[in-house]
């Protein structure tokens, strides 16, 4: 594993999930690579205008073929929830997309992989999940504008045992590694193990420094500020306003996509993270939430539905027992939810 669990000092004992951390690790930043190369090459100035959408998903297979690949060499029995599968790299009509994929897939691997073997790899993502055993789910490419946009997205990747999230890795490759510097170094990799905390690292770059990370202190929701989500579809900014003005909040909103959010709450660069229902029929995929939900608990904060609920990752490839999601330091948490119970009055 290219030294990865010699990244950290650990006792002789055992520690808890370790091999499966490093891995974790290795397979997030070979699958940001991949994102990468893939916006240098595929991303232009046409596409953006013609609204293309092809270079995400050349990125989101690849990036699930990447993680599936190393999962499987390190993990061969556990499963994995994944976002793709590869029906539509199939046959004739998928030929030149299906070549585009493999070529990218083998940037960022040891071995190259044969197209069989990439097919294999991606089609391992479709486990059903439950509250049972060991699962790993997987969002390959989580906010696909952003990442058009070449701004914010990320790769996430999470451990889930016996239904709760043991592990979580986010690795932001165009996220500030200090906000105060905003056109400084890029390239985030958070990374949490219950019980161990929450910590950050430079992405794809092999020093190896961790740093704990914690979210804010704030204890006055008046001094508090959100992160939200930069496309409108992912949330409800009206009822954000007036959860905004029960909370006395007036500063300005940080805005970006993806679970890069629940990074930039965990390091405390902003103090609440809401995700609205933006309708009563939309349920949330457990990929979009389970690597963010324990990094931001992991660092001191607390995560809920809309309800007060906490998240249930036993219900499969969905979170079906839940609508939405808050985000808090615990400080001001429990009066989040109260606003945003009062504002959404049981609509959900």
């Amino acid at each position: 594993m290219s030294g990865l669990i010699s990244a950290r000092f650990y006792s002789a004992r055992v520690v808890y999930l370790e091999k499966e951390r490093a891995v974790a690790i290795e397979a997030v930043e070979s699958a940001s690579r991949v994102c990468e190369a893939v916006f240098k090459r595929l991303v232009t100035d046409e596409t953006l205008t013609k609204k293309d959408k092809s270079p995400v998903t050349v990125a989101d297979f690849s990036a699930q073929a990447v993680v599936n690949n190393i999962l499987e060499k390190y993990f061969p029995n556990d499963p994995i929830v994944g976002e793709e599968d590869s029906k539509d790299l199939l046959g004739e009509e998928g030929r030149v997309l299906r070549e585009k994929v493999v070529e990218l897939t083998n940037t960022a691997v040891n071995t190259p992989m044969s197209t069989e073997e990439v097919l294999k790899a991606i089609d391992r993502g479709q486990y059903a999940g439950g509250s049972t055993g060991r699962h790993w789910t997987l969002d390959p490419i989580d906010g696909t504008k952003g990442f058009l946009r070449g701004e914010q997205f990320a790769v996430c990747l999470a451990l889930i045992i016996d239904g709760k999230v043991r592990l979580g890795v986010v690795g932001c490759p165009n996220l500030p590694y200090d906000m105060s510097q905003p056109e400084g170094e890029k390239g985030v990799l958070a990374v949490a193990v219950e019980k161990q905390g929450a910590f950050q690292r430079k992405l794809n770059v092999k020093d190896f420094i961790e740093t704990p990370i914690f979210v804010s202190i704030v204890e006055d929701s008046c001094n508090a500020s959100f992160c939200e989500s930069v496309e409108a579809g992912h949330a409800n900014h009206g009822d954000s306003a007036k959860i905004a003005e029960l909370l006395g909040i007036t500063k300005q909103s940080v805005r970006m996509d993806s679970q890069c959010k629940y990074v930039a709450v965990a390091r405390g660069d902003a103090d609440i993270y809401l995700r609205l229902p933006v309708d009563s029929k939309y349920v949330e995929k457990i990929w979009d939430h389970a690597a963010g939900n324990i990094i931001i608990q992991e660092a001191g904060g607390q995560v809920s539905d809309v309800n007060g609920e906490p998240l249930d990752f036993s219900q499969g490839r969905t979170l079906s027992a839940n609508k939405g999601v808050i985000a808090a330091n615990a400080n001001i948490f429990g009066t989040v939810v109260e606003a945003v119970k009062a504002t959404l009055s049981n609509k959900f």
